[in-house]
């Protein structure tokens, strides 16, 4: 008999803890779902561009520096969102990407650059490898609409500058929140160009800022000019580190242009990560390294290739997304640049640095360079430009020096620490 009266005891203390855990969830569940409600349409909206940007892996690889790469498909990368490239068939992918042509190529010095996500693994046959996007990296960024992209280049008619170049035409425009020191030759009709661009990491010091090193080919030399781009990069709303970027951009950066594979249009081949870290870095009066760059035209297709060391074929520009670049560009850059509001104005400047953070007077082992610097035109010979100027808009800021000694390759040097007082105040 006690043992009943005890059970139904057991199994009222059951009802009403169970009554009690309603009631509960009753109270609180108006308070969730209006929180659910009000974080919604932003959790939404991040959550429809993550899915926009990184395309379905058939493997996934963990990088030890914190990236995840995903091994996609050739044909699901995200080139294939732009309309234009519908019905883009790429051709013999697998055998050989780029003309016999354009892998010729001058012995070079490339300092063993590699990407460190390439310690942890590789992707199978029939798959490049991209970084993915994560939501703190959505965060980071200025806006979700612009993210992956460079601030637009922005200009003021009196920003011009004239060059002492033969057939240079028109005065070439300079974007206020630009500092560029650069080696650059225009005039003539460009079919590719490359260099040596020896590795640092730079400092970033202002959250809208970048700072670059790369090689620039341009169509034109007013505030709406198309050009493809790479090099190295370090720009904190992507990565935060040191990355290996490119770029096409239609109209001075104003819609189109991205560091990485975030803007459709670019066609990856390779087993290269764009905005991936690379290293080593060279260090002050200590080793160097260098990443070797080409940008190269095949006429016959309007396609723009790029590639790195030892002639690997990253991946190319189709013509179908091209402007008048698709038949040569008409001004070539080698070197460096900052972006930063805070720039060309009243102080204080920028700190951001460029290059090594060293001026171009501090030479071998202390400033950036480019060596090896070519351009190719339609005699489909590699050679070094000429003419050649070295220019820096802000030389008390970042300095630029073409070193020429007799019987030896011009040297290009670049870069500096920005806000320095009182010379860069």
């Amino acid at each position: 008999m006690e043992k009943k009266y005890q059970s139904r005891m057991g199994k009222s203390k059951v009802a009403i803890m169970s009554l009690l855990w309603v009631l509960f969830g009753l109270c609180i569940s108006p308070h969730l779902n209006a929180e659910a409600r009000t974080s919604s349409p932003l959790e939404r909206e991040i959550e429809a561009k993550l899915k926009q940007l990184n395309k379905p892996a058939v493997k996934t690889i963990k990088s030890e520096d914190g990236d995840i790469i995903d091994c996609v498909n050739i044909y699901e990368q995200p080139a294939f969102d732009h309309p234009a490239l519908k019905n883009h068939t790429i051709k013999e992918w697998n055998v050989q990407m780029m003309p016999d042509f354009l892998l010729e190529s001058e012995n070079s010095s490339t300092g063993k650059i590699f990407q460190t996500w390439q310690k942890s693994g590789s992707c199978p046959k029939g798959t490049i490898p991209i970084r993915r996007i994560l939501k703190e990296d959505l965060l980071r960024a200025a806006s979700l609409e612009r993210f992956g992209r460079k601030p637009p280049a922005l200009f003021n008619n009196s920003t011009t500058l004239n060059f002492s170049i033969p057939n240079a035409g028109n005065s070439l425009f300079i974007p206020e929140n630009r500092s560029s020191s650069y080696l650059v030759t225009l005039g003539y009709n460009y079919i590719g160009a490359q260099a040596d661009i020896n590795v640092w990491n730079p400092q970033v010091k202002m959250p809208d800022d970048f700072t670059t090193a790369q090689i620039w080919l341009k169509n034109s030399n007013n505030p709406y000019f198309e050009s493809v781009e790479s090099g190295w990069m370090v720009e904190t709303s992507i990565a935060g580190w040191l990355i290996l970027c490119m770029q096409l951009q239609r109209d001075s950066y104003r819609s189109t242009g991205c560091f990485d594979l975030t803007c459709s249009g670019f066609i990856q081949t390779g087993q290269v990560v764009l905005g991936g870290s690379i290293g080593p870095i060279s260090s002050p009066l200590g080793p160097q390294y260098e990443i070797n760059v080409g940008i190269f035209l095949e006429p016959d297709s309007g396609n723009w290739y790029l590639k790195l060391n030892k002639n690997m074929g990253v991946g190319y520009w189709p013509a179908e997304i091209l402007g008048s670049l698709r038949q040569s560009a008409i001004l070539v850059e080698w070197g460096g640049q900052v972006s930063s509001t805070n720039i060309k104005k009243e102080s204080p400047h920028t700190g951001t640095t460029m290059g090594s953070g060293d001026f171009a007077g501090g030479r071998y082992a202390n400033a950036c360079y480019m060596r090896n610097v070519r351009i190719k035109d339609y005699s489909l010979q590699l050679k070094y430009p000429d003419p050649v100027t070295a220019m820096a808009d802000e030389p008390y800021c970042y300095s630029s020096l073409n070193e020429v000694k007799y019987g030896l390759e011009p040297v290009f040097y670049f870069g500096g620490p920005g806000r320095n007082p009182p010379y860069c105040p």
